[in-house]
């Protein structure tokens, strides 16, 4: 019979909370990330998802140059990879319905982030590049921590999760969505 005996039996409860907090401290930290990255993605994409509007596309570059280097499809897909991808990074593990998508999200934004530097690099956008690596980096931190970290659990869909998910998904209307809105359609630029 092998059994081991701890020198200190004090020290295995205090290793316990000590990493109980760890993990609840990670934790915090990628709903943190989360709900500020899923925020900025999802108030990005909303305004370029509005560039399919032929009067505010022929406006739009005089805001952001690089809107003139790529065609009007291709940025309102941008847009709506990065509306979903921002949503996608609160919801899911929110409600705990398929929080598997959490960390894919994080993955195709992270993606859409690196591609987005290379992108910038090639036009000799250097002064835009740090702020996309860093919008990359925050994707793939939620990706990594909630795939392999701090991952969540499925779970049944309960009603204190559908009315949170219901109040974060208002916040993004009027907080972002109708704000993009109006700033887009009532501003010259």
């Amino acid at each position: 019979m092998n059994t081991q005996i701890d020198a200190n039996p004090r020290s295995a409860p205090r290793q316990r909370p000590e990493a109980r907090r760890k993990r609840s401290v990670l934790n915090g930290s990628l709903w943190l990330l989360q709900v500020l990255g899923g925020f900025f993605f999802a108030g990005s994409g909303f305004g370029k998802v509005l560039l399919y509007d032929n009067a505010l596309y022929a406006a739009a570059p005089r805001a952001v140059a690089w809107y003139a280097a790529v065609p009007q499809p291709l940025i309102v897909f941008i847009g709506l990879v990065e509306v979903l991808g921002g949503i996608g990074l609160i919801l899911p593990t929110m409600t705990r319905v398929l929080p598997r998508l959490t960390p894919l999200a994080g993955a195709g934004l992270a993606l859409t982030m690196a591609l987005a530097a290379g992108f910038h690099v090639l036009r000799g956008e250097f002064a835009l590049v740090p702020a996309t690596l860093i919008l990359g980096a925050i994707a793939a931190c939620v990706a990594v921590g909630r795939h392999c970290r701090e991952p969540v659990e499925p779970g049944p869909l309960t009603t204190a999760r559908v009315l949170a998910s219901c109040a974060v998904v208002t916040a993004l209307i009027l907080l972002v969505f109708a704000p993009t809105w109006y700033t887009m359609t009532h501003t010259r630029f």
